[in-house]
């Protein structure tokens, strides 16, 4: 059966969108873990959660219960920084070794952003008292993350919603 010129139109412009991606954002402490999740096609994060680190462990099983609801295709880490660019933060190889357990663990892949700043940056934020001050942080790291991907950015999963 031939389609119409409309119905062409539709069909080819839907094969042209992008699908959209989830992510997670996390903004690393020695105490807390900040959590953020978002999308690809706003280019918006919320503020999801709030991770405990006790004796330098992160709360493994809380990650693993937060990835298996929301199906994530991306992990995005904040990279701490001096305000000036010089030297070398504290907890940078911490981080890194974070993002490798990560990928190692979950099998998505883990980028990094700059994230200096980034706690300063959320403590002005109106969400900060509901949130927290690490969650909305990872919000703010998420959507760097977010707006400096290419308009193609896609993955042909669509989990925008966690799985209950």
């Amino acid at each position: 059966m031939p389609e119409c010129g409309q119905c062409a139109t539709a069909i080819a412009a839907s094969r042209a969108m992008p699908t959209a991606i989830t992510a997670f954002g996390f903004d690393y402490g020695a105490r807390r873990i900040g959590v953020a999740v978002g999308q690809s096609v706003t280019r918006t994060a919320e503020p999801l959660a709030t991770i405990e680190v006790r004796n330098g462990r992160p709360d493994w099983d809380a990650i693993a219960r937060l990835i298996a609801a929301w199906r994530p295709q991306q992990l995005v880490l904040g990279l701490p920084s001096h305000a000036d660019g010089k030297g070398v933060h504290s907890l940078k190889a911490t981080i890194e070794r974070f993002g490798r357990r990560l990928h190692g663990r979950f099998h998505l892949p883990v980028a990094f952003v700059d994230e200096r700043l980034s706690s300063y940056a959320a403590e002005g934020c109106p969400a900060v008292p509901q949130a927290g001050l690490d969650a909305v942080a990872a919000r703010l790291i998420l959507e760097t993350w977010l707006a400096g991907q290419p308009a193609t950015l896609s993955s042909p999963a669509l989990p925008l919603a966690p799985r209950i």
